[in-house]
């Protein structure tokens, strides 16, 4: 009897603490799929979505590529890949969505699942209706760099190098010209699978030198921390300090800055 007495309020307990979450928290230690995108198949892939939300909230197709390039290892990272997660926004009071919890700063972190990935690049717009970054939306929309200065200085990350990263990206992948209004679409060729897209030329260089002599390197099949630290001489305590990572992996398509 007093087994059951036991049991029975070792239930209660579970199904009480399930309630007084509104969130449901999926698996994270689950293993991931194999990357499904490079830098740049990942900007084809999600151009026509910034470029729309730029028109309808005003940030630049630009910096919303950039910023999910970076934040989601361009779309290879784990919150990515599980959560449809691209832009690493957390929970926060008042989402009421799913969730995934998450090392990042502290351990399980809440952050926000999505059905789509479309899906966070729409709440990356909404999260940027925050009074702290109305200043932003009084810059040229043409203006990428005021644009990623004006982000770190509004509090958006904490990473003193992230206007230069932004920057870098952008100009690595001329992810500015998403920004005019004329811009040039990529030609689109049926097939009997799927559309082809006739790319422009990018320039794609093994590693980028952008503003302010800041380094950054897109990762390949075969790299490690430890190969990427030896080919550009730096040690891998400083390459995970430099790109604020808490873990040994990294991903295919992830950008990393390999200069102090």
């Amino acid at each position: 009897m007093k087994n059951i007495i036991t049991y029975s309020c070792l239930l209660l307990l579970v199904l009480s603490s399930c309630k007084t979450r509104k969130n449901t928290v999926l698996k994270t230690n689950a293993a991931s799929s194999k990357p499904k995108y490079t830098a740049e198949s990942y900007i084809d892939r999600f151009k026509d979505i910034a470029r729309a939300e730029m028109k309808t909230h005003g940030i630049p197709a630009s910096i919303k590529l950039a910023q999910a390039l970076l934040e989601s290892g361009s779309g290879n990272s784990d919150l990515a890949m599980q959560a449809n997660n691209h832009f690493g926004i957390k929970c926060n009071i008042g989402w009421k969505g799913k969730s995934i919890l998450k090392d990042d700063d502290e351990k399980d972190e809440c952050f926000r699942v999505y059905d789509q990935p479309e899906d966070s690049f729409k709440d990356h717009s909404e999260f940027l209706k925050k009074k702290r970054y109305e200043a932003l939306f009084k810059i040229d929309k043409m203006d990428y760099v005021s644009w990623a200065r004006g982000l770190k200085e509004a509090g958006y990350a904490t990473n003193p190098k992230y206007p230069e990263l932004l920057i870098g990206i952008i100009e690595r992948y001329q992810l500015q010209r998403f920004d005019e209004k004329n811009y040039a679409w990529d030609r689109v060729r049926s097939t009997d699978e799927q559309p082809v897209l006739i790319k422009d030329e990018v320039q794609n260089e093994p590693v980028t030198k952008p503003v302010a002599g800041l380094k950054i390197y897109e990762v390949k099949s075969g790299d490690t921390l430890y190969s990427i630290a030896v080919r550009f001489g730096i040690s891998v305590l400083d390459l995970k300090s430099i790109n604020k990572l808490n873990q040994e992996t990294v991903y295919i398509g992830q950008l990393l800055i390999v200069s102090k």
